[in-house]
């Protein structure tokens, strides 16, 4: 048996540093996306001990970035992504200007060419999609309007840089490419001619995906299903997910995250749909975790010694300059103010695109090293600091609230009127049945949701609600967890339910908790931490199920 082994090398030891390094992230309540980063830097050539192999490492991430843009696909219909076409195309286009125009001021005071200056200002005007995405679902808004715009923002970045990476090759004679590692440059007259084949091959794909693809993969996916194995459903649904986005690549030429997406988007016309994500969901979070892991990998600490003030303006443009950009362009569109800052959060920082852009310049002999090295360390900072925007989010809310209209959603909380109710922290499906409920037996309630949208509509309904995460003391002040007897943990992430249970018992220790269960271990470690009743799902189905039998029987 071979001892030479970079793939099984690479798999396993950046899947254990991660854990190792994402559980002591957990311990110190550090979102564990930071351990995940903290790992890559610790497998990475800039730092002795164990050296993952430097090629591979991108090419599992991607997997990572295919199988969650399939899983947004799977959750995202045509007409969610109509919805927000009149502000997700404009929007999208001009914050990638204005990014653009700042990286390129950054690259004239520091004497850099006007080719290397474009390369550099476009690889810090696209953010990173496994970033955005987990940032979402970490937050269960990926379902919620301002979820959607940003998925829709994000697919309209991909698809601008799906075109620039096919013309900035065409222009490299007009910026100034060498012609190094076999990128010679293009006939400026062929630019038109390769613009109009790329915007062919976009339309090709779309129009494929949605007349051919929206029948022929729910209808494979039904007749797998049809055989009654598990096993190949599974498989079925991994074949759909990597085939369609490798062919998208292949045949038309667009990026393999955009035909993930549009074959998830049609696996979702499918009933099926909620059982695929449920088969691909363990695959796309371990690959989820490569990417970050194969991120931290590229990180070389020196650069914040050799370069502190061009990091700090990188670091500025990523986090600062194109936040302000999206939340001006939202604001303009009419939208919430809770909306503006969430998709501005969400883009302040910088990926997958922007590494594979920062690879064309220096293979083009276009940008300088020290630009390939500068948007790589704001990559790793600004996905580090990205949770640090949510966090700080309220606060913002509060001092922009003078300057522009609040959303009533983020207003404080009024008082309920009766001091035992009851506070029910998530209402998506279960939080929601479980208010019709209490509603319907005439129970005071107030909500903490994280999706302002939905806290909109339950104001209007005159439902006291708090727009946030419940993992906040403030958040929980608002809800008047203080007063309160009862508290419904509707939310699916144990950890998180954890964190509300302790924080919770802090400012009530007599507070009632009723938490959501998916597995016999998360019921006993919900209990342990505080919580007084659990139910999961399935348990409750099978005593539904049993009751039905057994009241027939009589």
């Amino acid at each position: 048996m071979p001892h030479d082994t970079p793939l099984i090398a690479t798999i396993v030891g950046g899947l254990v540093l991660a854990f190792i390094f994402g559980a002591l992230a957990n311990r110190f309540r550090i979102p564990p996306l930071v351990g995940y980063l903290v790992a890559g830097i610790c497998a990475g050539p800039f730092t002795p001990g164990f050296v993952a192999d430097q090629s591979l490492a991108p090419e599992l991430a991607e997997l990572g970035v295919i199988l969650l843009m399939f899983g947004v696909g799977l959750h995202f219909s045509v007409k969610d992504l109509l919805s927000v076409k009149n502000i997700a195309i404009p929007g999208a286009i001009a914050q990638i200007a204005v990014a653009t125009l700042l990286g390129m001021a950054l690259s004239w005071m520091t004497g850099w060419s006007l080719g290397a200056g474009l390369i550099f200002g476009l690889a810090l005007s696209v953010a990173s999609t496994a970033v955005l995405l987990r940032a979402l679902e970490d937050r269960h808004i990926l379902d919620s309007s301002e979820g959607r715009i940003a998925v829709g923002w994000l697919i309209v970045e991909d698809i601008v840089m799906v075109l620039v990476l096919v013309l900035i090759p065409a222009l490299g004679g007009l910026l100034g490419a060498t012609g190094t590692d076999g990128h010679a440059p293009v006939a400026t007259g062929n630019v038109w001619l390769t613009l109009a084949i790329t915007i062919g091959k976009v339309i090709g794909f779309v129009v494929v995906m949605m007349l051919a693809g929206r029948r022929a993969i729910p209808w494979l996916l039904e007749r797998i299903a049809g055989t009654g194995s598990q096993e190949l459903f599974r498989l079925a649904v991994l074949a759909i997910a990597l085939g369609c986005a490798y062919g998208a690549t292949l045949i038309f030429g667009v990026s393999f995250a955009l035909g993930a997406f549009f074959a998830g988007m049609m696996m979702a016309e499918s009933e099926l749909s909620h059982r695929a994500a449920e088969e691909s969901l363990p695959l796309r979070d371990a690959f989820a975790v490569l990417f970050f892991v194969s991120v931290g990998m590229l990180f070389d600490p020196s650069i914040v010694v050799r370069e502190p003030l061009l990091l700090l303006a990188t670091l500025a443009i990523i986090i600062i300059g194109k936040s302000v950009a999206a939340f001006l362009i939202v604001i303009a569109f009419r939208r919430p103010l809770s909306t503006a800052l969430t998709i501005a959060a969400s883009l302040a920082q910088i990926g997958e695109f922007s590494f594979i852009l920062a690879s064309l310049g220096i293979s083009m002999g276009l940008l300088p090293a020290a630009g390939k090295d500068l948007i790589l360390a704001g990559a790793i900072l600004s996905i580090l600091l990205n949770p640090v925007c949510f966090t700080l989010m309220p606060r913002v809310v509060q001092l922009l609230s003078r300057f522009f209209k609040p959303d009533t959603a983020l207003e404080t909380l009024t008082p309920t009127a009766a001091p035992h109710h009851t506070v029910i922290v998530g209402y998506g499906r279960v939080g929601e049945a479980a208010g019709k409920q209490l509603a319907a037996a005439g129970q005071q309630f107030a909500v903490i949701e994280a999706g302002a949208e939905r806290v909109l509509q339950l104001r209007e309904q005159g439902i006291s609600a708090w727009c946030a995460n419940a993992v906040s003391l403030e958040a929980l002040k608002h809800a008047h967890i203080e007063n309160a007897q009862w508290m419904l943990l509707t939310i699916p992430n144990a950890f998180e339910a954890a964190h509300v249970i302790e924080l919770a018992h802090q400012l009530n220790p007599g507070l009632k908790i009723v938490a959501r269960a998916h597995t016999d271990a998360e019921e006993e470690y919900l209990s342990e931490r505080g919580a007084d009743f659990t139910i999961m799902g399935e348990r409750q189905l099978g005593i539904g199920m049993s009751a039905r039998v057994l009241q027939g029987a009589h």
